[in-house]
């Protein structure tokens, strides 16, 4: 049986905080692999570290569909919360355009509702406000989307293990090995209990490079440091005290 996997969205899909020689891998790779150990799979990945919703579907979209899909995954979200410019509205027109082009092209759709990164950050409650009020809306157009066009979905907010130190790499940012690991087995897992037939993937680490402390220092300065740089630039206006405004009444005389 021939399956064609289509991975669209940002890092996280790139699979960054998932070392392997010459790259990253990532769950949808290793989702990948555990599908070809039983069908001929055709694996596209269109996905770009620092992807938007509306990156996504200007850039990603066409070549994803252009592919044919049996299979497309749409994880995509984090990064809007994190922008200036965040658009609820737009991020939600976006998305759903995104997932009506895959359905339509023929895809079942992988995706997910997202857990509360503002607690894995350790932000202050100053910026864990607004972000969780984001995450709100991004979760609220996934359902939309779920509820739609159907697929497989994974609830990360529903998952302890998502708060636990070992699921994410050092930047907090991006999974870990491990963290990669999880998401293909549960998304191999929802694929097997559907009618697929495969081995999912194994849990525990293997094929990677475990990160030694000099790489963490290596992947903090070079990934770490301008990825803070950016999000100060962008979560500056939530950092800034509103003006208070003047009492309504008479003026004092």
């Amino acid at each position: 049986m021939y399956l064609r996997l289509a991975a669209l969205g940002d890092s996280a899909t790139v699979g960054l905080g998932d070392p392997v020689a010459g790259g990253w891998r990532g769950w949808s790779r290793l989702l990948a692999a555990a599908l070809g150990t039983a069908y001929d799979v055709s694996y596209c990945n269109v996905a770009v570290a620092g992807a938007t919703a509306a990156l996504v579907r200007e850039a990603q979209l066409a070549e994803a569909v252009a592919h044919r899909p049996d299979l497309a995954s749409l994880l995509i979200g984090v990064n809007d919360t994190l922008r200036a410019g965040w658009d609820p509205a737009r991020f939600r027109d976006d998305v759903l355009t995104c997932a009506e082009a895959l359905h339509d092209a023929g895809a079942t759709l992988l995706t997910a509702r997202f857990h509360d990164h503002a607690l894995v950050f350790g932000v202050p409650a100053v910026l864990a406000r607004p972000l969780r009020a984001r995450l709100a809306q991004v979760n609220a157009a996934h359902d939309e989307v779920h509820a739609r066009y159907g697929g497989h979905r994974v609830d990360l907010g529903a998952w302890p293990s998502v708060h636990d130190r070992a699921f994410w790499a050092v930047d907090r940012l991006h999974p870990s090995e491990l963290g990669h690991r999880a998401l293909a087995r549960a998304y191999a897992d929802l694929l097997c209990a559907a009618g697929l037939d495969f081995e999912p993937p194994a849990l525990g680490p293997g094929g990677g490079q475990p990160l030694t402390w000099r790489a963490e220092v290596t992947w903090l300065l070079r990934e770490g440091a301008p990825w803070v740089g950016r999000r100060a630039r962008d979560w500056g206006p939530l950092l800034t005290p509103r003006p208070r405004l003047p009492r309504r009444g008479l003026a004092p005389r």
